[in-house]
């Protein structure tokens, strides 16, 4: 099966409902400042929205949010062009840029330090149900890779994966690794 628009969210260590107004003009410099490789656009705030998509940063061909989606707070890397490579590279290439946007938030002085990667645990969605129904099928085909890529993302260490069987909603995949990483141990696992 080959994976395209893969989503990657980095759950947070606690709400995020009162940082979301100076996240604004955070997403507003990232656009001025063009920070990451690909063509950043606009901002749509959806803060109003309970349990929803938060604010999100719209690029050519990925989104970035802190959303809130299963009212669970986390930066979000929706990817919406075609990507070549192999399944782990696409995951890998997901995971990277929802590392690098969560470490940018993290460090961002107008947030003061309220946004934190929890450290343990990441949500890997494929936003295209033609290529990924949310089928039991689906997980067979696709365990191995999540394992492989799972297992390199937290180095070897314990981890569990827990998928959602509801065919309404996208196919994810959610790990648990028993230690906490940071978002540098991450990218360092992943070779970045």
């Amino acid at each position: 099966m080959d994976l395209q628009h893969v989503n990657v969210k980095l759950l947070l260590e606690s709400s995020a409902d009162a940082c979301l107004e100076p996240l604004v003009p955070v997403f507003h410099s990232w656009i001025q400042d063009q920070v990451f490789d690909e063509l950043l656009l606009d901002i749509a705030d959806y803060s109003h929205v309970p349990a929803g998509p938060g604010v999100v940063l719209i690029g050519h061909k990925a989104n970035y949010s802190v959303d809130n989606t299963d009212n669970r707070w986390g930066v979000r890397y929706n990817r919406k062009a075609v990507l070549d490579g192999t399944n782990q590279d696409r995951l890998t290439q997901a995971a990277r840029a929802a590392l690098l946007a969560c470490q940018r938030l993290e460090a961002e002085p107008r947030l003061e330090g309220k946004f934190r990667f929890n450290g343990q645990e990441i949500e890997v969605f494929v936003n295209d149900r033609l290529i990924a129904p949310n089928l039991e099928a689906t997980r067979h085909a696709l365990h191995a890779d999540f394992a492989a890529f799972f297992q390199k993302l937290f180095r070897g260490k314990e981890f569990s994966l827990t998928y959602s069987s509801d065919p309404r909603r996208l196919f994810g995949v959610s790990a648990k690794a028993v230690q906490t990483f940071s978002t540098s141990d991450l990218l360092a696992n992943l070779g970045a």
